[in-house]
């Protein structure tokens, strides 16, 4: 079958005048329908909820995400102006045990302040996943317990 064969026309049937797959509207009596409408309304309900937890969450990652971003550049510069401060004490020195003893300084230093960042970073991801998370549990609970 070509391509032009497959197009399907205004009126929902193919150029074979077949019609398109179509679904009849049941109409449920009495308690049924009634169970259905409660059950669809239910739906709507906990869907609308959901889509605010979503946006809930979706806006606490944002505001984590650019705190722990701005964190992250901040401590890319105080790590730079370290490392300046350093070659600038490295040129200034007269011998090489001084050399040494600046390298050694700097080199505890460095690991010191990096594993001080790095509990720093590590606790901002905690406190992001924590807030982004939390939205939707709390949603997600209200509606298992509008459910039961």
């Amino acid at each position: 079958m070509s391509e032009s064969e497959m197009k399907v026309t205004v009126n929902g049937t193919n150029v074979f005048g077949m019609p398109l797959l179509s679904f009849p509207k049941i109409g449920l009596p009495g308690v049924i329908g009634d169970l259905a409408e409660q059950g669809f309304a239910r739906a709507q309900i906990a869907s609308k909820q959901m889509t605010e937890a979503l946006g809930e969450a979706y806006s606490c990652n944002a505001r984590g995400a650019t705190d722990y971003g701005l964190r992250v550049f901040e401590i890319s510069h105080a790590n730079a102006a370290s490392a300046l401060d350093f070659f600038v004490q490295l040129l200034g020195s007269k011998s090489a045990a001084d050399i040494l003893t600046l390298s050694t300084e700097q080199a505890r230093k460095a690991f010191d302040l990096a594993s001080d960042q790095n509990r720093e970073l590590w606790a901002l991801g905690q406190k992001l996943a924590r807030e982004t998370s939390e939205p939707v549990k709390k949603h997600f609970a209200k509606v298992l317990h509008q459910a039961g």
